[in-house]
């Protein structure tokens, strides 16, 4: 019974558009859990608080939902093209150039978990980064990869670049998947790729000095000894996914709602420079881009246009001098000091007597 209930969800899955599917048991990343609760002891995840609440559900999926006995873990493919890089074009990472993930699995998720529910008559809960849930050992335990020196999961089918959302279930479906070999052997390009050295060993990361996090969790300024290395990364860093040799055997994501849209692509910096809030909304409305807002976006752009070495971008540093959002201010004081020290001079004349913020106040007068 359970076999052939496997394989009809297996089936029912590939056909809702995902591209691995694999199933384990909710209490196999105990294991993981002591991991994560010396991450949090550390203080690696920095302000992401979210990852504190609720920690014992986290590391115990037997705690979130005790009446689960079978997990449903389903990946799916977003593989990206190569895109040209240009210090005066913004870089976003390959995951947010398209529509909201979130969203799209949730609904093909239901979709197997109604299948579950009205054929096989069995209760669930689905989930896709929207509860505490650990989703790469989860993944791991499923069979679908496992978690590399970068901490992401890698598939031997898909490199670095898979989607993953679950379904628990109360239905039993027996043993789980079997557990991938970790392959990364003596490879550690991800581990020396990384800009801002934010992997303090393999298979550990300190969120706080990942450019992901700066750039989409973290919403204070940017700490100095990591703008430069952020290069004009705006929103996410692929960095240590995109080096990963298990990519070779990757592919091009099929599904047309994970294509990135050319507001995404290498957007001009000039043109993200300019954006107020309405604007920016409108641009990225749909896209995981949104969700940082307007503010924190702009100071992102500030730093990548202060590392473009393009003099052309100096007005653009220039016009937000004046703007509401002190994060942009303070970056934008910093852009500019880098694109034209003699505009730098004259502005902090003008401006620093009356800047009431002691941060940009603080960045006016950095010897």
């Amino acid at each position: 019974m359970a076999r052939s209930a496997r394989e009809a969800i297996r089936t029912r899955a590939l056909a809702a558009g995902f591209d691995a599917v694999g199933f384990a048991r909710p209490g196999a990343v105990r294991s993981a859990g002591e991991r994560l609760h010396a991450f949090l002891a550390e203080g690696r995840h920095g302000d992401m608080r979210w990852l504190e609440d609720r920690s014992d559900w986290r590391a115990d999926p037997t705690a979130l939902w005790p009446d689960a006995k079978s997990v449903i873990v389903c990946g799916m493919n977003y593989g990206p093209p190569e895109t040209p890089d240009d210090a005066t074009r913004g870089v976003i990472a390959s995951y947010a150039r398209g529509r909201d993930y979130h969203e799209l699995l949730k609904g093909r998720l239901k979709d197997v978990g109604n299948f579950i529910y009205s054929r096989l008559g069995a209760d669930v809960k689905v989930f896709t980064d929207t509860a505490p849930v650990m989703e790469k050992p989860l993944a791991g335990a499923a069979g679908l990869g496992w978690q590399g020196k970068h901490t992401n999961l890698v598939s031997r089918d898909f490199g670095s670049w898979l989607l993953l959302g679950e379904i628990f279930t109360t239905l039993d479906l027996g043993e789980p998947d079997a557990v991938v070999d970790d392959a990364c052997g003596s490879c550690t390009r991800c581990l020396e790729v990384c800009p801002t050295a934010a992997f303090p060993a393999p298979y550990q990361i300190d969120a706080r000095r990942c450019i992901s996090y700066l750039t989409i969790e973290y919403e204070g300024h940017i700490p100095v000894e990591f703008r430069a290395p952020i290069g004009n990364r705006i929103f996410g860093c692929d960095d240590c996914l995109a080096v990963c040799p298990w990519n070779k055997y990757a592919r091009t994501a099929q599904q047309s709602k994970l294509a990135a849209r050319e507001a995404t692509i290498g957007p001009l910096l000039a043109e993200l420079a300019a954006l107020d809030d309405a604007a920016f909304r409108k641009r990225f409305a749909g896209t995981p881009v949104k969700r940082t807002g307007r503010d924190r976006f702009v100071r992102n752009v500030m730093i990548a246009i202060g590392n473009s070495d393009s003099p052309v971008l100096t007005a653009s540093a220039q016009v937000r001098l004046s703007d509401a959002s002190e994060l942009v201010r303070a970056m934008a004081v910093w852009a500019l000091r880098r694109l034209d020290t003699a505009t730098f001079h004259a502005e902090r004349a003008a401006r620093l007597p009356h800047e009431s913020d002691a941060v940009v106040r603080a960045e006016w007068e950095r010897v």
